[in-house]
């Protein structure tokens, strides 16, 4: 699973997320992609769940990009634990996702793989995603 190497605090406040992803939004690396329409915490297991079962659907066929990274620690405290005595340690990361962000690209394989692979990812996610594909200058999406 995905996680930092180090960080400079171990801790992070929740935050929010408002607003709409203005880095990550277009397709770089591939031909296919998913990208997220809601806002959400995804957490490292999840994301390595869907890149799994991509890669199991294409056979190990084509190549597959992540373009998010849990770089975001979730503290919890200790089950039956009273009040006080501070913030719990850091049990998981997440990554944090905003409408528009693309989320995995595909390329080296047929649209209907891509499009089947993507769609039993998108299960996967917490969040809405739709499909999309690269076609020279524009994208011709269509919902999951």
């Amino acid at each position: 699973m995905l996680s930092p190497r180090k960080t400079k605090f171990r801790k992070h406040h929740r935050g929010r997320m408002k607003g709409i992803s203005t880095r990550g939004n277009s397709i770089v690396f591939g031909k296919f992609a998913l990208q997220a329409l809601e806002p959400s915490w995804i957490t490292s297991r999840q994301i390595e769940a869907g890149r799994r079962s991509m890669t199991r659907y294409a056979r190990r066929g084509g190549k597959i990009w992540i373009r998010i990274f849990p770089d975001k620690p979730v503290t919890m405290r200790p089950a039956e634990t009273r009040m006080g005595s501070g913030k719990g340690s850091p049990e998981y990361w997440v990554a944090v996702v905003k409408p528009g962000r693309i989320l995995y690209e595909m390329d080296g394989v047929p649209e209907n793989i891509a499009r089947a692979a993507m769609k039993i990812a998108a299960y996967k996610m917490p969040n809405k995603t739709q499909f999309l594909i690269r076609d020279n200058k524009d994208l011709i999406d269509s919902k999951i």
